[in-house]
């Protein structure tokens, strides 16, 4: 039997969420701003940037206590009967994606998953600049490599929410890393 739970486990990819409160129960939700990925419930391998990322919700949204949320994610029932976006890192694909979201011009495929890079606040000068005239794409592409960008996957789709699991969640934020 021990062998066998092993076989399961080594399928399940661990994921984290930041936010203000614990979610164990996450759902999809209609955002009125432009997000990287579009509207979805977004997760990281990173536990650091999930806690990095409760800070920045408690102080936006002024309420709660930074919470990292831990899950399962059925990786292998994903690839199977899903439809998933994967950017390798931040290339001149994954920049007009995540612009025409963020612009929320995006009308190309619909996808159940999308797993990425994060434009997170250390490259948001850089997508700025570009979106104005003031960087040329290549040099964007330049600047975001000198980045180390922490990965992002958005679950849009409930058929995608279904294979995460919910473990665990405790109280993070500043307190930094738990060894989940």
């Amino acid at each position: 039997m021990k062998g066998k739970e092993h076989a399961m486990e080594r399928f399940r990819m661990k994921l984290f969420h930041g936010s203000n409160v614990e979610v164990a129960k996450p759902r999809l939700v209609d955002q009125t701003r432009g997000l990287d990925f579009g509207a979805g419930f977004y997760l990281t391998t990173s536990e650091a940037q999930a806690n990095r990322f409760s800070d920045i919700v408690v102080n936006r949204r002024k309420s709660g206590i930074a919470t990292v949320s831990i899950y399962e994610f059925d990786i292998e029932a994903a690839q199977k009967a899903l439809s998933i976006r994967r950017f390798q890192g931040a290339d001149a694909d994954w920049l007009g994606f995540v612009m025409n979201n963020r612009l929320k011009t995006y009308s190309g495929e619909i996808y159940d998953v999308v797993i990425g890079a994060v434009a997170n606040d250390t490259v948001m000068p850089a997508l700025q600049a570009y979106l104005g005239g003031f960087l040329t794409e290549e040099a964007t592409l330049i600047t975001l490599k000198a980045s180390k960008l922490a990965d992002q996957f958005c679950i849009k789709t409930d058929k995608a929410l279904s294979l995460l699991h919910f473990v665990r969640a405790y109280n993070g934020g500043k307190g930094g890393v738990k060894n989940a």
